[in-house]
């Protein structure tokens, strides 16, 4: 396992990097093999804000990518949060994986309107990059799932496309397939 630990407003110390690595070490049991660990420590500058200790991790393995964020009033209680969260998270995978019946019909993506919006209050604040792998609708459910997310971006292993699921406020899951 490969782990970058990263600080934004804090300067890592060998002591918190050590913890880090033997916490997050206990993943690698868990998981089948994951190829890489990025943990980002950070201290929130705002005094309002009591738990102002936070640790982001994202997992990346030969199945899932797993995501958590915690915060705490201290930084060795919020990376140990942090590990229980993702330790949840794989087995919550795990048991989906094992009892979950694959599912063929789809349900069609919903139709709306595009509403106004004011051009000048919408900014692009973020830019994301990943690998897109082509998995089927319901591994890529499994995925939105894990990453807590309501959408999830994939190449469809059917018919290598790119698709979205996403959860519909009803509870249920929706695709959408371009065409």
């Amino acid at each position: 396992m490969r782990l970058q630990v990263k600080g934004r407003n804090l300067e890592v110390s060998e002591q918190i990097r050590k913890y880090a690595e033997d916490k997050l070490g206990k993943l690698d049991k868990l998981v089948n093999d994951p190829t890489r660990v990025e943990l980002e420590l950070l201290v929130e500058k705002n005094p309002s804000i009591h738990d102002n200790h936070v640790a982001e991790a994202t997992v990346w393995t030969k199945g899932p990518v797993l995501r958590a964020r915690e915060s705490s009033a201290d930084m060795k209680a919020s990376i140990d949060q942090l590990v229980n969260k993702l330790e949840r998270q794989v087995k919550r995978y795990r048991e989906k994986r094992r009892v979950a019946p694959r599912r063929h019909a789809r349900e069609p993506a919903a139709e709306t309107a595009p509403a106004e919006v004011d051009e000048t209050a919408m900014a692009i604040t973020k830019t994301k990059q990943f690998e897109v792998k082509p998995m089927t609708p319901d591994e890529a459910v499994l995925q939105l799932e894990l990453i807590g997310h309501d959408f999830f971006v994939f190449r469809n292993a059917e018919s290598d496309g790119i698709n979205v699921v996403y959860r519909r406020r009803d509870g249920h899951y929706g695709l959408i397939e371009p065409q």
